[in-house]
C-alpha cells in the first residue's frame, strides 16, 4: 500500500493526497483522500463515481465540500476504469465493485486520518446502486447516502431500449458470451451515442450524451467511451432494489432527480417506500446529470453532509 503519491489543497485548509490500495486479488485502486483541517481520526466518507465515470466527473466537489465540514473522504476509481488497475479496460461488474466498496472500507481504516468507527458510504448513479447494496450488508456502514441510483437493472433497461430492439439486444449477449467461450476478447459498445442518436450504445439518452461529450471531458481525460458488452448485460441483470429493507438501521438519504430518465425517480421512490427508518429523501428538480453541479448541487451537498455529520458524529 502507498499512502500517497503527492497532495494538493483541496479547499478552505483541507488537503488531498493520492492514494493507493489493493483490492482482495491484487487489483490496485487509487484516487484521493481528502481531510479536514486539524488532522486527527475524523468521520470519513468513502466514495466512488457511476457507470464508466471517473473520479474527476465531480467527485472532487463533493469530496471537497465534505471535508470542509470536518469529514474526510476516500474518492477512487473503479477497477478497469480511470486510474485503477485492472483488465479489461472497461468491464463493470457491479459484484465486483460492491467488493471493492468493501475493501476500500477495510483500507480506509487502516489510516491515521481515518476513525474506522465512523465509516459512511456515498454513491452516485450506478454507484448509488452499490451503496444500497453495501449498507445492507456490511455493517461498519454507520450511514449512507444514495444519489440518483439505479435500482431495477430489467425496468430501467425496457425504458431505455426500444420495445422492438430488446431481443436483439439479448441475442447479442448470447452471441459474446458464445465467442468469449471460444476465446475471443469481450465485445465492446459504446457508453453513449457520439455522433448518432441512434447508434447503439449502453445509455442512449440525451443528456447523457451531453455530459459524457460535454466539457466534462477536459476534467476528465482518463474518461474511455467505450465499455465491454457483458457490463450491459449484468446491467440488465442488477437488482438492488431488492436490498433496500435490509439497510435499517444503518440511516440513508436517498436523492431523487424527478426529472430523470436515466434511472427513472418513480422507480427510485418506490425503492425508497420499502426502505426502513431513519430514512431521508431529498427531491431535486431537472434531469440525472444536473445532481452535480450548479443549484442542485448547492443545494444537495447542503443535506448531504448535514446527514454524514449528524449520523457520524458519534461513536
Amino acid at each position: 500500500m502507498c499512502p500517497g503519491r503527492g497532495g494538493v489543497k483541496a479547499g478552505g485548509m483541507t488537503s488531498r493526497r493520492d492514494i493507493e490500495f489493493p483490492a482482495e486479488d491484487g487489483t490496485v485502486l487509487r484516487g484521493w483522500l481528502y481531510e479536514p483541517e486539524g488532522g486527527g481520526p475524523s468521520p470519513t466518507v468513502v466514495m466512488a463515481h457511476g457507470f464508466s465515470a471517473v473520479k474527476e466527473m465531480y467527485l472532487d466537489d463533493f469530496a471537497a465540500a465534505f471535508a470542509d465540514a470536518g469529514l474526510a473522504a476516500l474518492v477512487y476509481d473503479h477497477r478497469n476504469l480511470g486510474a485503477s488497475d485492472g483488465t479489461p479496460r472497461g468491464d463493470i461488474d457491479p459484484r465486483r465493485q460492491i467488493d471493492d466498496y468493501r475493501t476500500a472500507i477495510t483500507y480506509a481504516a487502516t489510516l491515521d486520518a481515518v476513525d474506522g468507527d465512523r465509516i459512511g458510504v456515498w454513491g452516485s448513479s450506478y454507484s448509488g446502486a452499490h451503496v444500497l447494496v453495501v449498507a445492507a450488508v456490511d455493517r461498519r456502514v454507520k450511514c449512507v447516502v444514495s444519489q440518483v441510483p439505479l435500482v431495477a437493472g430489467l425496468e430501467t433497461a425496457r425504458r431505455l431500449v426500444r420495445g422492438d430492439h430488446f431481443a436483439g439486444l439479448r441475442a447479442a449477449f448470447d452471441a459474446d458470451r458464445a465467442a468469449r467461450f471460444g476465446g475471443a476478447e469481450p465485445a465492446m459498445i459504446p457508453v453513449t451515442w457520439e455522433n448518432d442518436p441512434a447508434e447503439p450504445c449502453a445509455l442512449p439518452t440525451a443528456d447523457s450524451h451531453d455530459f459524457f461529450f460535454g466539457p466534462i471531458t477536459s476534467r476528465a481525460p482518463s474518461w474511455k467511451k467505450e465499455v465491454t458488452l457483458r457490463s450491459v448485460e449484468r446491467f440488465v441483470e442488477y437488482e438492488p432494489q431488492t436490498y433496500v429493507p435490509m439497510i435499517s438501521p444503518t440511516p440513508l438519504l436517498l436523492v431523487v432527480a424527478e426529472g430523470d430518465h436515466l434511472v427513472p425517480a418513480d422507480l427510485a421512490l418506490k425503492a425508497y417506500a420499502s426502505a426502513l427508518e431513519p430514512k431521508k429523501l431529498l427531491v431535486l428538480p431537472g434531469g440525472h446529470f444536473e445532481a452535480y453541479v450548479d443549484a442542485n448541487f448547492a443545494t444537495s451537498i447542503e443535506v448531504q453532509r448535514e446527514w454524514f455529520r449528524t449520523h457520524l458524529r458519534g461513536k
